[in-house]
């Protein structure tokens, strides 16, 4: 397989979804850590783990199939770590078992949607066209916007129930989404560890 050229189309696209995850991270962690919200403490730890996979992308666009392949490892990795985050989260939220504020939990998780869903749609065309790195981009950002529709529900059952529950179980959807996220990314990455050995193959024959 060659060395894919740089993508003069994806990298201004990787460059502003970096962008636009690192500034609602801000946003998302302030509210998050207001109303002592786990799930938004999950969802601000994607943002920022989404504009650190994105600026890895902008880096590696270009690069040898086997170089892709080392940085899609290292982005599967970086996909588990909110996982990790949430559950240790979701633990001490246990020594303070209270509901976290309708009304800001649900209209955080709408404006965590509407960012997601244009960071998706900005990188829909590319997801296929350079193996793991994209993939790893396009799989968080879609998956982000069915956690952010988790987070809404949540907000809604939490407004009717008054219980922190709504918001642990929306917490523990998106550790599981991003889980199976990163054994994805892995599986590409895996691929092109192939690509490249028969690569190597056929340059030594």
């Amino acid at each position: 397989m060659p060395r894919l050229p740089p993508s003069p189309s994806l990298r201004p696209v990787v460059a502003r979804v970096a962008a636009l995850n690192l500034g609602y991270f801000g946003i998302e962690i302030a509210v998050a850590l207001a109303i002592g919200s786990v799930a938004l403490i999950a969802d601000s730890l994607d943002f920022l783990e989404d504009a650190a996979i994105n600026l890895l992308i902008f880096a590696g666009i270009g690069w040898s199939v086997r170089n892709r392949a080392r940085l899609g490892t290292l982005l599967a990795g970086i996909l588990l770590v909110p996982g990790l985050a949430t559950a240790w989260a979701a633990y001490e939220k246990f020594s303070d078992f209270t509901a976290p504020a309708p009304v800001p939990l649900t209209l955080t998780g709408l404006g965590a949607l509407l960012v997601n869903l244009a960071c998706a749609l900005m990188l829909a065309r590319h997801r296929d066209g350079h193996g793991s790195l994209t993939r790893a981009a396009y799989l968080s950002a879609r998956n982000d916007v069915a956690a952010n529709v988790a987070i809404i529900i949540a907000g809604a059952a939490t407004a009717l129930t008054l219980s922190p529950w709504p918001d642990l179980v929306a917490a523990g959807g998106i550790a599981v989404i991003n889980a199976d996220s990163a054994f994805d990314v892995l599986k590409a990455a895996r691929r092109e560890w192939r690509a490249a050995a028969e690569e190597a193959a056929q340059a030594r024959a």
